[in-house]
């Protein structure tokens, strides 16, 4: 139990910028169930976004409140995801060499490639908040659910792609892998589950496609994952289950 609590908090420390003033060991059992958290710390993401939006309506024009949302969303994460998403874009788009993709994404400077994605994947989401509030009372479930399919994909993406290379933090996290961890991930998808089962299909199918093509796309262009990918897999993610929810909605 101990190592559970303090896995929790090393997972909350790890992929947010929430103040937990707890010092946490870095071993082998707390990193197996720090993984087994991501999802709940998805979860926690998305109660405290859902409860934003829910604080806000009404008072402020529907363009601000979908500002606010997406500002909370960077603060809560630190910009750690949208650092990946630059990285991987800077070296993808720079058609070099596969070992020098991989410099590229070690140097600390942003690119051009960076840029464009990052402002390409923050306008977007900005956008479809923005329609989202317009067309469907349901976004405090979407709010909810999309921080934690996000952040569930990272482990499958862990378990079933090859590591670029046997170091850095990626590597790491893959040897903390386990089957509690695997199965404590579950647990958050199930409270899912029973908020809303159609919300819930509609979007875990629409992210096995996306969370496919993008291993895909990896495996093409840079052979393996690493810290980066599994960072950039996030903020994509994120963006495709809104880019689904609106299409579904504003069909419906």
């Amino acid at each position: 139990m101990k190592n559970m609590i303090r896995g929790f908090i090393l997972s909350i420390q790890f992929l947010t910028s929430i103040p937990f003033p707890f010092a946490v060991p870095w071993n082998q059992q707390t990193m197996r169930w720090a993984l087994g958290h991501f999802s709940t710390v998805g979860l926690v993401i998305g109660a405290i976004l859902t409860a934003l939006y829910l604080l806000l309506p009404g008072l402020i024009p529907t363009w601000l409140l979908g500002l606010a949302l997406l500002s909370g969303w960077l603060m809560l994460t630190g910009g750690l995801h949208v650092d990946g998403l630059m990285d991987i874009a800077d070296a993808i788009g720079s058609n070099a060499p596969l070992e020098k993709k991989w410099e590229i994404m070690k140097d600390p400077h942003v690119g051009s490639f960076g840029m464009i994605a990052l402002f390409l994947v923050l306008g977007w989401k900005l956008g479809l908040l923005v329609a989202l509030i317009e067309i469907t009372h349901v976004l405090p479930i979407l709010l909810l659910f999309i921080p934690v399919l996000a952040r569930f994909g990272t482990l499958l993406l862990l378990y079933w792609m090859p590591l670029a290379k046997q170091q850095g933090l990626a590597w790491e996290w893959k040897k903390g892998l386990s089957i509690h961890g695997m199965i404590l991930s579950l647990v958050p998808l199930v409270v899912l589950v029973l908020i809303s089962p159609s919300i819930f299909a509609l979007l875990f199918l629409s992210y096995g496609i996306y969370l496919l093509g993008y291993a895909l796309w990896i495996m093409y262009h840079l052979k393996g994952l690493n810290g980066d990918v599994l960072g950039a897999s996030i903020e994509g993610g994120e963006l495709w289950l809104l880019l689904v929810s609106y299409i579904w909605f504003a069909m419906v």
